[in-house]
């Protein structure tokens, strides 16, 4: 893997807070020449620093949802266990993002539902079923501080 010096790191964090900025934008926000920036850029991409480009969506206020942050504790921590739980959970649209885990939880999970009663649905009928789950722990998030 490519050792990411100061500048690098610059450009992905002003990426990060903008991936639409230009780049001649960015080339003047970390101090190369806009060829150099660009140069560089394409580098972090071919080497898969950075994976893709995405936009996130603010949900309507109006539209309402919830988001459920999940911790799961499998009966056994095999590779086996560990792979049939990760392709259960790739196939429930409702998780938006699932972190395999080190400490009391193996796996921590962020589910968007419309509501309470629409988290009650998907824990009963998906993540309750998943193979291997033992335990479930659930907290509901009040507000998005930071996202991206």
């Amino acid at each position: 893997m490519h050792a990411l010096d100061d500048i690098d790191l610059a450009m992905l964090r002003h990426l990060r807070m903008d991936a639409r900025m230009s780049n001649a934008a960015l080339a003047e926000a970390v101090g190369l020449s806009p060829s150099a920036c660009l140069r560089r850029l394409r580098l972090m991409e071919s080497r898969g620093v950075i994976r893709g480009y995405t936009v996130m969506l603010e949900e309507p206020v109006e539209h309402g949802h919830v988001t459920v942050i999940v911790q799961i504790t499998l009966d056994r921590q095999t590779d086996e266990h560990l792979k049939r739980f990760e392709a259960a959970v790739r196939r429930c649209p409702e998780v938006r993002e699932c972190f395999l885990m080190t400490g009391i939880a193996d796996y921590l999970l962020r589910v968007d539902a419309r509501d309470a009663a629409d988290y009650e649905r998907i824990h009963k009928e998906q993540l309750s079923r998943m193979p291997g789950v033992a335990r479930i722990q659930s907290s509901f998030a009040i507000r998005t501080v930071i996202r991206g």
